[in-house]
């Protein structure tokens, strides 16, 4: 991955009025690096400020502060036809009465591209999203990946410096949305063109981004690869919206760290041990992170047990707090219902949360 920055994002603010007359600070101060050639996930709930920033650098929103540099060129204030940036939205907005190639090779007539430069662009494209000879089809004669398929292959062929990605595998199937995850890298490495994915789904986020920015409240709350965000949360939101997080209360005196029903906790359990030594503390710890010990004695009850395919959850209550533990379905048998166990947590299973 190069370290040229093909967006530079600072300072961007954008609020918009409400019918009721208040105002929703929908992107607030957000500042972003994203490297040329790499593929960024902008990751959060609905109303999180994501897609607001991603219309942004498209050019359909204009912020209210900051500025957007692509290549190193303000952008913000430059119209949406002269910006090398293209969408690709969710609802595909292929013209229905156009065929394939008809559709991909648009945006190359409206910039007035050569005749044979535009076959050549169609024909390229088609290959790549691999949908070859099928340029004479209507759209309603695709299915939904194939449509999509047609809407990247429209995109690519204006070669952009970034492609904008809004959400645009919501509408498939699961086993189909996946298969277009692999073929969205597969693109973004043969191509080295920039990629900003908006999704508010976490395993898309973790299966795709080089890095991940986790947005809240029209902030970016923590940004990294998606091994730090999720083996390193920050806070109890990122902790609980990447992925199943327990969020547990406990206390540390003098560095020793007591979880109600656990009692003290071995050093090597903690992540981040440099956080504060004394006083109320949260916790997150991921539900693979803990192993079960059956015992007459245990400190945990199990409540209940879901078989999920390749796991199984079990939900425990501990003293005053409850716990999900997941474990393999093809290893040990599970606890049953009502049993008592002993949790053990794994080396580096906790992380104390910041904002206490």
């Amino acid at each position: 991955m190069a370290d040229e920055a093909a967006l530079s994002i600072t300072g961007v603010s954008k609020d918009f009025a409400t019918p009721e007359g208040e105002v929703v600070h929908a992107l607030d101060d957000v500042s972003l690096q994203i490297s040329d050639g790499s593929f960024t996930v902008l990751l959060g709930p609905s109303g999180c400020g994501k897609t607001t920033l991603l219309r942004c650098i498209a050019g359909l929103e204009s912020p209210d502060a900051g500025e957007i540099r692509l290549k190193g060129e303000r952008i913000d204030d430059v119209p949406v036809w002269k910006r090398r940036v293209n969408t690709v939205f969710q609802s595909y907005a292929l013209f229905p009465h156009m065929t394939v190639a008809q559709n991909i090779a648009f945006g190359l007539e409206m910039d007035k591209v050569d005749k044979r430069e535009i076959e050549r662009r169609v024909g390229e494209s088609l290959e790549m999203v691999r949908l070859p000879g099928m340029g004479a089809r209507k759209p309603a004669q695709l299915s939904g990946g194939q449509q999509q398929r047609v809407a990247l292959a429209r995109a690519l062929a204006k070669d952009p410096a970034v492609l904008l990605l809004d959400e645009p595998l919501s509408a498939l199937d699961l086993k189909l949305r996946r298969g277009m995850q692999t073929e969205l890298k597969r693109l973004q490495r043969e191509t080295s063109i920039t990629f900003v994915l908006v999704t508010h789904d976490q395993g898309e986020a973790m299966a795709m981004g080089d890095q991940v920015a986790v947005f809240d409240s029209g902030r970016i709350v923590q940004l990294g690869s998606p091994e730090d965000v999720y083996l390193r949360p920050r806070t109890a939101f990122v902790a609980d919206f990447i992925g199943e997080a327990n969020i547990v209360s406990a206390t540390r005196e003098g560095g020793v760290l007591t979880i109600a029903g656990l009692g003290a906790t071995p050093p090597e359990a903690l992540a981040n041990p440099e956080a504060p030594e004394t006083g109320p503390v949260s916790l997150a710890i991921r539900p693979e992170s803990i192993v079960l010990r059956e015992s007459d004695q245990g400190a945990g009850v199990v409540t209940d047990v879901t078989f999920t395919g390749g796991d199984i959850h079990v939900d425990l209550e501990l003293a005053s707090q409850r716990l999900v533990v997941r474990v393999p379905s093809h290893g040990a048998r599970p606890p049953a219902r009502g049993s008592r166990v002993d949790p053990e947590l794994l080396p580096g299973s906790l992380r104390i949360l910041a904002g206490q």
